[in-house]
């Protein structure tokens, strides 16, 4: 059985990864407008890993005899001067969601939540893989120039995601 401060923790978190999707979506919709399909692509499937990750923390709460509260999901903002706004806010954003899951691990090992502790080494891990991505990317943009015809390329390659 989880200890409450556990649970609302891990609630609030839930809550974070579904706005980190709501948010890479609606990134993902400005890219579409201007028009880069390849960086829209990339941030729609974005937007799916991290429903996905909340859907992890959901499933986990329910296995370890917590319970699952959803709460209102904040609307994010919708526009931005350029793509590399966009990954700038991107690259700030996971940093945020690092220091979030650091947190989470701290109150897990105050707690002596073992389970936990071993439950959230997966995302410790997965951050760092997000946050190198959001960074890379923000350099490329920055070494080729914020201008939509130079990033054509770059736009290309972010496509073949899969």
């Amino acid at each position: 059985m989880l200890k409450k401060s556990i649970e609302d923790a891990l609630n609030k978190q839930l809550n974070a990864e579904l706005y980190s999707s709501y948010l890479y979506l609606s990134m993902s919709a400005y890219c579409e407008t201007v028009p880069l399909k390849g960086f829209a692509k990339w941030l729609r499937m974005q937007a799916e890993e991290e429903k996905a990750h909340g859907m992890k923390f959901f499933d986990y709460l329910i296995e370890a005899g917590g319970t699952v509260k959803l709460v209102k999901i904040d609307a994010p903002k919708t526009e931005w001067k350029s793509v590399g706004d966009v990954f700038n806010q991107v690259y700030e954003h996971e940093k945020k969601v690092t220091a979030l899951i650091n947190g989470l691990m701290d109150l897990a090992i105050k707690e002596k939540d073992y389970a936990t502790q071993n439950y959230l080494g997966w995302f410790v891990k997965e951050q760092v893989e997000e946050e190198a991505n959001a960074s890379e990317i923000q350099a490329q943009i920055k070494m080729m120039g914020d201008i939509v015809g130079h990033l054509f390329w770059l736009d290309h390659e972010l496509g073949k995601r899969k």
